[in-house]
């Protein structure tokens, strides 16, 4: 089961790094590059505690749909989300917020695991960790660009 783990200083505040991580709309902005939308659930605004929310969204070409519920929510320090339905076998992403200084440092944990058995396990070592690794990277600093912009 690979983990990616990804820590990133932000110059905002706890709190709205927090719902800028929770926000439906706003992942919507910051996933653009895979056309992502929320189609299902929680559609826009701040989710919370037991929330579900079905993304679609393009990977690899291929027009693919995931539901995602919110099992644990310690505002503003943490939230984690699995996956109830979608490509992968199962993940687990664990959102974790610091205050530091007078900024915020956030921390993705991303342990997934791929369907298909060997073949999933192949996909993770030629592409799919990578993939996924600048998946999380790329929105961080989507995150960070707006949190620091308002």
């Amino acid at each position: 089961m690979p983990t990616i783990r990804h820590e990133i200083h932000i110059n905002a505040p706890i709190h709205i790094c927090f719902d800028l991580a929770r926000d439906v709309d706003v992942h919507t902005e910051t996933t653009a590059k895979t056309k992502e939308k929320a189609i299902d659930g929680v559609t826009t605004g701040l989710m919370e505690n037991g929330d579900t929310v079905t993304w679609e969204a393009v990977h690899f070409g291929i027009k693919q749909r995931l539901t995602a519920k919110i099992i644990d929510m310690n505002k503003p320090y943490d939230f984690t989300d699995v996956m109830l339905k979608g490509a992968f076998h199962s993940f687990i992403h664990i959102h974790e917020f610091i205050e530091s200084g007078s900024g915020t440092i956030m921390k993705d944990t991303f342990s997934y695991k791929s369907p298909l058995g060997f073949l999933g396990i192949i996909a993770d070592k030629l592409f799919l960790e990578k993939y996924m690794k600048r998946f999380i990277v790329n929105r961080a600093y989507e995150l960070k660009r707006i949190a620091e912009n308002r």
